[in-house]
């Protein structure tokens, strides 16, 4: 059974792309964005990764 890591970051609008590709080379896997609170300006990605034995 596969056992997962999850990790929230904040993105910064003006850097989106590169945010998300950092996180990819990686190995982490968007799961989603939300806003962050009563800001939908300020958001936070949820990624997640399988733990290294």
């Amino acid at each position: 059974m596969a056992k997962w890591e999850y990790a929230t970051v904040p993105l910064l609008v003006h850097a989106t792309k590169q945010i998300l590709d950092t996180w990819g080379e990686d190995g982490w896997e968007l799961v989603q964005v939300v806003p962050n609170g009563n800001n939908a300006e300020q958001l936070v990605a949820y990624f997640k990764r399988e733990k290294q034995a």
